[in-house]
């Protein structure tokens, strides 16, 4: 039985591309976790300031591209149903996939490259402390293109979905289908894409500038830069989640996910039933 999903349509493309981005994510959480946990050596402070928390914000917003590509596609779908557009094309998703992991990951590699004062156990409870003055200002450059990336993709996401539950709403209702059904339907799709991004990545994005002033000496006052880190440590925390929450995409949006998941769930449960019978009867014949 294959298990492997085919990139047959730019949607499994881009979120093919999601899921690599949130395995990224959680290998990096482990370094994040014991750092957060006062277990980590000052050695390993360095390693996540220098390497792992750049890599995991690398793939927060490569995460939140993506998931804007997907509403983009769901939104040229409705709009331009024939592909006529070329960006409605399997190969072009690829390329347009691996232009977005090129240009974060460029963004962000001056971050790693620019982290590059001598760490001492003293220096690395604070990140920014590793960093060069060029290092600095790259950091706040970086935040706030980041800034635009996340509050764009959101209000687009919004229209686009907005537009798809008008769109499949109203041909439900031409075709004198169950149209009350289908609209709640769409309503409840449209709400958990939103909410499941809003809800992780919003906070963060909140508190996220004023927290980049504090480190970068926009903000002197040691209690507000204090209350600044636990806001941002929170909320980030909550941006994390949405490793979790990206599967109720998987699952609401995804047919041919939603289907194999299920083949495997029956596969399963049939299996288990089979070696229970086996063994009963294995039991039985030997008594």
């Amino acid at each position: 039985m294959q298990r492997k999903i085919p990139s047959t349509s730019i949607f499994i493309v881009y979120l093919k591309s999601t899921l690599v981005a949130d395995l990224v994510m959680t290998l990096m959480l482990p370094f994040k976790i014991v750092t957060d946990a006062g277990l980590a050596t000052w050695q390993l402070k360095a390693f996540v300031c220098r390497f792992s928390a750049v890599i995991f914000y690398e793939m927060m917003y490569i995460s939140i591209i993506l998931l804007g590509l997907i509403a983009l596609d769901r939104f040229l779908k409705i709009v331009q149903p024939f592909g006529k557009i070329q960006m409605q094309n399997v190969t072009h998703a690829k390329i347009i996939s691996a232009c977005v992991w090129l240009v974060i990951c460029s963004i962000s590699l001056p971050n790693i490259i620019l982290s590059s004062k001598k760490a001492t156990p003293s220096s690395v409870k604070k990140c920014s402390s590793l960093k060069t003055e060029l290092g600095l200002r790259w950091h706040a450059a970086v935040n706030y293109v980041c800034q635009v990336i996340f509050w764009t993709v959101f209000i687009l996401i919004i229209l686009f979905y907005t537009v798809i539950s008008k769109k499949v709403y109203q041909s439900y209702r031409n075709f004198k289908r169950k149209a009350k059904e289908a609209r709640d339907r769409m309503k409840v799709k449209v709400f958990i894409v939103i909410a499941v991004f809003f809800g992780c990545f919003g906070p963060f994005h909140f508190t996220r500038v004023p927290y980049t002033l504090s480190q970068t000496g926009g903000i002197p006052d040691c209690t507000v830069q204090n209350q600044l880190f636990l806001a941002k440590e929170s909320t980030l925390w909550l941006a994390a989640s949405n490793i979790c929450m990206d599967p109720l995409i998987y699952i609401f949006l995804c047919k041919p996910f939603r289907e194999k998941l299920l083949n495997m769930t029956f596969r399963k449960a049939n299996l288990s039933s089979m070696d229970t019978a086996t063994t009963d009867f294995n039991n039985e014949t030997t008594m």
